[in-house]
């Protein structure tokens, strides 16, 4: 199979159709057609075997988490994402390999209403580049520097657990079960798009949590020019963590990555208001700390130093 028959067997014939899509997949270029009244992002992530994910994955779970990083990057700004083109280095033909990559790539588009509209397949390591081109509201994009002093700052969900998850795969005796729901969090993240209209309506800053929350907040700060004041007690632990690392929990939490939760900040006037929003949508949020006008991470204890997952870091 050549790169044409490639394309067009695993990436062209399954791919979404969507009416703002002129043309995509086939031609030099895609032709996209933005709705008046929107803005268009475009953010883009490079996935690499033995950095990001390990070869013996199955590929289902390589291109579900490649697209679920990409899109978390959108989820992070409040844009709808629409599409999304695919760069793909592989070692050889392996239309094994392709099959299970290609389905996990489109249920994972599927699922959010994202068209794949073009890209490049070349042969080398094996290394996955994705753009995700999303749509905000003129104007309504939620970016790292809006926050005010005293502003609350919040966590979408549970962290931790894809570090935890990340200290098993060079072996533990951990139950299977619990295994299971650790390695889950690791290959099969969830971008918070249902985030969507509180981020909207509230958000003053926000970014995902991909290296580390004491990191990624510490990013939010001096985009903001501001400090944070946290709370230790009240970072939402995964329950994995306490039960099996209880006295590495709140550092995994803090520092670990991979998590795609949202950290954001809002007015501290409407944290009742959306509170009592969060629950009419049966979704759950936590604050755990306020902007606060020294820079850098405050706590109880003194300051935290920021840590997270650094590329190029010794």
């Amino acid at each position: 199979m050549n790169e044409f028959s490639l394309i067009d067997v695993f990436f062209k014939k399954p791919a979404l159709a969507r009416d703002d899509v002129l043309f995509g997949i086939g031609d030099d270029a895609a032709c996209l057609r933005v709705a008046p009244g929107q803005d268009l992002l475009v953010s883009t992530d490079t996935l690499v075997a033995g950095v990001h994910f390990l070869n013996d994955w199955d590929a289902f779970d390589i291109a579900w988490r490649a697209v679920m990083v990409n899109v978390s990057d959108m989820a992070a700004m409040a844009a709808t994402p629409c599409w999304l083109s695919l760069a793909l280095t592989l070692p050889d033909n392996n239309e094994t390999w392709l099959t299970r990559f290609a389905e996990g790539l489109h249920a994972a588009l599927q699922l959010y209403n994202i068209a794949l509209i073009g890209g490049d397949t070349t042969r080398g390591p094996l290394s996955i580049t994705m753009t995700v081109h999303g749509t905000v509201p003129e104007g309504g994009a939620v970016r790292r520097r809006g926050a005010q002093c005293g502003d609350t700052i919040w966590v979408s969900g549970d962290l931790g657990a894809a570090a935890l998850a990340v200290s098993l795969l060079t072996g533990s005796d951990m139950d299977s079960a619990d295994q299971s729901i650790l390695m889950n969090k690791l290959k099969r993240p969830r971008a918070r798009l249902d985030l969507l209209p509180i981020l909207r309506s509230y958000a003053t800053a926000a970014l995902d949590i991909s290296d580390g929350l004491s990191a990624d907040l510490n990013h939010l700060c001096q985009a903001s020019a501001l400090g944070a004041c946290l709370s230790l007690d009240a970072i939402p632990v995964h329950p994995l963590l306490k039960k099996h690392r209880p006295d590495q929990a709140l550092d995994l939490a803090l520092s670990g990555g991979d998590d795609y939760e949202l950290c954001f900040t809002t007015a501290s006037a409407d944290k009742a208001r959306l509170l009592a929003e969060l629950a009419d949508m049966g979704l759950s949020c936590y604050p755990i700390g306020n902007m606060v006008k020294e820079p850098g991470l405050h706590t109880a204890s003194g300051l935290l130093t920021p840590r997270g997952y650094s590329h190029f870091q010794d």
